[in-house]
């Protein structure tokens, strides 16, 4: 191996049940931004969270240049010239920006905090990065964007030559993204080496040089960004070609119709609503942010129930007023944000995936827990859901795999009805293949899909039919097998 800004020799590392890396041996050029991809679960976060000192490795050597290292802390890394930009920020919302920026280093006189000094120095650390914040404010009042901007400004502040991004756009919109590539680019500009762990492949194409895979915890390939075809990358991703998920459509035009909705509307949220979805078919609702697509799901799930309207389930008009209404009728819901809607991130996947069929699982008000374990079982083999056991939280789980859980609960309550918005929304291309070609498997199986998506090309891969809202109205409908992304954002923008 030749020299880099960073080296990994036979890098191994165990949490209990998982083998989170495995001989892992890879060099990070100097200057360069150096993508590590893989589906969750890979080690990629495990393995930029070691050079940053967040973990320690329990096999293998790490070098800094040509200095083998060995950090007890993340205080350690950041001495040595490594800082880490993390997926969740580690902030105190309740503190200042300069309060965050100086933390464990606040200037001080005679014992007292020199505040004066904390601002000046605060507002230097963002200069550098050539970022315009008042220093002032309080960290939690800032958008997820600019406190991003904080953390890198904590980086390179604190000297930092090497920066481990961690997924660091899963919560930012594609505007602030874009604000955060350019950051990245100046960066780089001046000679700072950048390690980029994503799964999205458009930002690892815009803004990395070379691109090492891992898998199952395991370094599969380093290669040139442009060396390295889209195609080829997710399949060395995933082990497997994209090309076994694709769904087939047929034509469903004679099959059962399993929901009507006519004339809903939900106060200001949407209006005049209609139409239908039968079994075997993915109906798919396309629409700009605050289109009303959500709402609509959620009127549907009796979570905000619609103020006027006729909802028919199997041809019978029902009332949907609550979440029980709706489960009784198998309709299931996956969504938008499934850490705080759609699971309990402290219980375990098990208690997770029967809390729809709790009563189907009890006799005598008692839960049956062998015949609950089994049922869960399945459903985890179904969906292939990777986990130390199906007792352990759900909160330690990847992106994907929590995301299959709350499929497995809809499943498991044998949902014929399936809303699902954003289903494959901060999740790899493993995770994201296996969950289209669930999807599609559930509609080949007689049950009838809504998917809400802001991804076009999923859209229109996994649609049968697509309808467009635009403020609260429904506009258009198109069929998946002839519409095409740029009449989609007409449709939604209203040109």
């Amino acid at each position: 191996m030749t020299t880099g800004a960073v080296r990994f020799e036979n890098i191994t590392k165990r949490f209990p049940g998982v083998q989170a890396l495995s001989d892992v041996s890879l060099t990070i050029a100097a200057g360069s931004c150096h993508a590590l991809c893989g589906e969750n679960g890979a080690g990629k976060s495990t393995l930029g969270k070691i050079l940053a000192g967040v973990y320690t490795p329990d096999e293998g050597r790490v070098f800094i240049g040509d200095r083998e290292v060995r950090f007890d802390g993340p205080r350690d890394a950041l001495a040595a010239g490594v800082g880490m930009v993390h997926q969740e920020l580690a902030f105190c919302d309740n503190l200042s920006v300069a309060e965050n920026l100086c933390l464990g280093a606040l200037p001080s006189r005679a014992g007292f905090v020199n505040r004066r000094e904390r601002d000046r120095h605060a507002s230097a650390m963002l200069a550098e990065i050539g970022a315009d914040i008042d220093v002032t404010r309080r960290l939690g009042e800032l958008p997820i964007a600019q406190q991003q901007v904080v953390q890198i400004a904590v980086a390179v502040g604190g000297g930092a030559r090497v920066i481990v991004f961690d997924e660091p756009t899963s919560s930012l919109t594609q505007v602030e993204a874009e604000r955060l590539y350019t950051l990245i680019d100046r960066l780089k500009a001046r000679g700072v080496t950048c390690i980029y762990v994503s799964h999205r492949m458009p930002e690892v194409y815009r803004l990395c040089d070379t691109i090492s895979v891992l898998r199952d915890g395991r370094h599969v390939a380093t290669r040139a960004a442009v060396d390295l075809a889209e195609s080829e990358l997710v399949q060395l991703m995933i082990g497997r070609p994209l090309s076994e998920y694709l769904p087939q459509h047929h034509d469903q035009s004679s099959r059962d119709e399993l929901l009507r909705v006519e004339h809903l509307s939900g106060g200001d949220r949407f209006r005049d609503v209609s139409f239908s979805v039968r079994a075997g078919e993915i109906v798919g609702l396309a629409g700009l942010v605050g289109a009303g697509r959500s709402d609509i799901a959620n009127a549907l799930f009796g979570i905000e129930p619609a103020t006027s309207g006729r909802i028919f389930v199997r041809g019978r008009e029902e009332r949907i007023t609550k979440p029980r209404d709706a489960i009784r009728l198998e309709v299931g819901l996956v969504p938008e944000d499934r850490k705080r809607q759609g699971l309990v991130q402290s219980e375990s996947g098990r208690r997770n995936t029967s809390l729809p069929v709790l009563d189907r699982l009890s006799t005598f008000g008692w839960l049956n827990q062998s015949k609950e374990r089994a049922l869960v079982r399945e459903h985890f083999n179904m969906l292939r859901v990777r986990t130390p056991d199906i007792d352990s939280p759900v909160a330690g789980l990847s992106g994907g795999n929590q995301q299959k859980i709350v499929l497995a609960r809809w499943l498991a309550a044998q949902s014929k009805i399936l809303m699902l918005d954003e289903p494959t929304r901060g999740v790899d291309v493993g995770a994201k293949a296996e969950i289209h070609a669930l999807i599609a498997d559930l509609a080949e199986r007689g049950a009838g899909v809504l998917l809400i998506s802001s991804e076009l090309p999923e859209l229109l891969s996994l649609s049968t039919r697509i309808l467009v809202l635009r403020a609260g109205r429904l506009v258009g409908e198109m069929p998946a097998a002839t519409a095409t992304q740029d009449a989609l954002l007409r449709a939604m923008a209203g040109l």
